[in-house]
């Protein structure tokens, strides 16, 4: 029988790039399949509400994000360009979004051709790795390569069909499995919120006596 961990993920969540060498060791040591399952940036899911009258919740993110990814030992800058257009003295967010919307459909694709955790992986270090520029010259193809995927060939793909139609379900799954943020892990129905919830995921999949490889 196939275990399957399904991950709700961003782009634009540090937290969600933070997760990604857990989630890739968490499939290399058990027998679970991993279906990304991209969502857009809860900037736009709640854009009415997120930080509207307070920013303590947004400072203290930018105080964590910082110290986790050096516990962690990862490199992490903010990106630039920002996947979300934003202004982040008003928090009002653009109503044209180039970069969230074609990272999203390349999400959903590359869990359509099984790579969905590859392409997160990859894709994530190159936005949130520390070098400016992620979306100047070969270097999205590139990481898109590094995940076993042509950049050219999904994007033709895409020109197909509406990945936003997936993403809508993916917001309606992840508000059905009992949550809103990212990165969060449901296996059996039961969500695991948070970068540092993978611990508590690999003790569920023990509990329940899911096959180590």
């Amino acid at each position: 029988m196939s275990h399957i961990v399904d991950v709700y993920f961003s782009f634009r969540s540090p937290y969600s790039y933070l997760v990604t060498p857990d989630l890739m060791r968490l499939r290399d040591d058990y027998a679970v399949e991993l279906h990304l399952r991209p969502v857009l940036p809860i900037a736009l899911r709640t854009k009415d509400t997120l930080f509207a009258t307070d920013r303590k919740p947004l400072d203290y993110i930018l105080i964590d994000v910082l110290r986790r990814a050096e516990f962690l030992g990862m490199k992490i800058g903010f990106p630039s360009p920002d996947p979300i257009v934003q202004d982040m003295g008003t928090f009002e967010v653009a109503k044209e979004q180039p970069y969230i919307h074609r990272l999203t459909g390349l999400g959903v694709e590359a869990q359509r051709r099984g790579k969905g955790i590859e392409l997160a992986y990859h894709v994530s270090h190159l936005i949130w790795g520390g070098e400016p520029g992620w979306d100047e010259g070969d270097r999205l193809a590139d990481a898109v390569a590094r995940a076993g995927l042509d950049l050219a060939q999904m994007e033709t793909a895409l020109a197909g069909y509406d990945p936003m139609t997936v993403v809508e379900a993916n917001h309606a799954a992840l508000d059905a499995a009992g949550h809103w943020g990212v990165p969060t892990m449901v296996f059996e129905g039961e969500p695991f919120f948070g970068q540092d919830r993978v611990d508590t995921l690999r003790w569920r999949l023990d509990k329940v006596g899911v096959p180590k490889r």
